[in-house]
Order: structure tokens, then sequence, then C-alpha cells
């Protein structure tokens, strides 16, 4: 069977071994990564089929990081999978697609917190 093979850059080990999970729970082939360099090297290597990538990596920027993914394989889906805040709606214009990451899922939201 052809599984899509996505890579997946995250800083932090805890949350890529949680998206990795997840991703791989639904019938995704996932490639992990955890820096800029990692996820270049990987990039320009692997076959995939597209991108989840976090913009704060300890090395470089996800922008850095795009750019240099789409001179390389410009036909690769690269959303920005990042909770960056304010300069979301501005970073957005850069990727092909925007997927929130935060620390605490919306759903985990209720009366209880206050």
């Amino acid at each position: 069977m052809n599984r899509i093979r996505v890579l997946c850059v995250e800083n932090q080990p805890q949350y890529l071994d949680i998206l990795q999970a997840m991703l791989q729970a639904t019938g995704y082939q996932v490639v992990p990564a955890t820096s800029g360099t990692e996820a270049l090297l990987l990039f320009a290597r692997e076959p995939l089929h597209g991108v989840l990538l976090e913009y704060d990596l300890p090395d470089v920027t996800g922008s850095v990081v795009r750019s240099e993914m789409k001179r390389i394989k410009p036909d690769i889906p690269v959303l920005l999978f990042s909770g960056v805040g304010n300069q979301t709606p501005f970073l957005i214009r850069f990727f092909d697609s925007y997927l929130r990451n935060s620390e605490k899922p919306d759903w985990a939201y209720s009366d209880l917190d206050s």
C-alpha cells in the first residue's frame, strides 16, 4: 500500500511524538525532523507528499526552511504548523496552508479553567 508520506518538523520531541502518532493512526507515513537543517536534508532525499513545518525552530525560522524547500521541490505543499500568535495572518501568506499548533487544545478550555 502506498501511504502518503509527510515530513513533520517540530522542535519539541514530545510534540513531535504526539503528532507522529496521530498522523500514523490515520494512515500517514511520517518522516520526523526536529530542526530546519535536518528537515532540509530529509526533504531533499526523501519522497514526500507534503510538509507540516513548525515556524520556531532552534536553528532557523520556518520561513527560511519553506523558501529552500520551494526552491528544491516547488510542487510539494508546505503547511505552517505553529501557534505563533499575532504573526499568523502575516506568515500564512508564504505557506500553502496553516494548521494551528497549541499547547492546550481548544476543546480543553472550559468553565473549569476559571
